[in-house]
């Protein structure tokens, strides 16, 4: 199962949702759905703005469980 742990690593940095919409380009309620780990298909282009935004790895936002 693969888990958005956007929450995580924003609580961990301490950036806001709505910092990161600004620094994305992307709107406030996709950011939140990916916060809250309600997105149910992976828009990579949304991933990539936010790694670039945040200067983190893909790994250091997305979990993987069996």
């Amino acid at each position: 199962m693969i888990t958005i742990t956007l929450d995580k690593f924003l609580k961990k940095t301490g950036i806001s949702r709505y910092e990161l919409a600004k620094r994305t380009g992307i709107q406030y309620q996709i950011i939140d759905n990916y916060y809250k780990n309600k997105v149910k298909r992976y828009d990579s282009y949304v991933l990539d703005r936010i790694c670039i935004a945040l200067e983190c790895r893909i790994e250091d936002i997305i979990e993987y469980k069996k």
